[in-house]
């Protein structure tokens, strides 16, 4: 299944992506981010905060953002 995956970490981007269906925010987030910890992230689903084991659905919005910026 597609969701829209918006990166903000760094020069941040937009892609669709495809994710296996059951996929839990935890999951997708380390699979994407797989050397960052989820605690130094801002993560939502659809402009909402979701729990981790929230099971992402087909056309979902996933938005991560990162609550520390470097050189800030």
């Amino acid at each position: 299944m597609k969701i829209l995956w918006i990166n903000n970490d760094g020069g941040g981007f937009a892609d669709y992506v495809n994710v296996n269906e059951g996929t839990t925010v935890k999951s997708f987030f380390s699979e994407k981010l797989h050397d960052c910890n989820p605690e130094d992230y801002l993560i939502r689903v659809n402009r909402q905060p979701v729990a981790r084991d929230y099971a992402l659905q087909e056309g979902d919005r996933v938005t991560m953002t990162p609550t520390k910026v470097d050189g800030a």
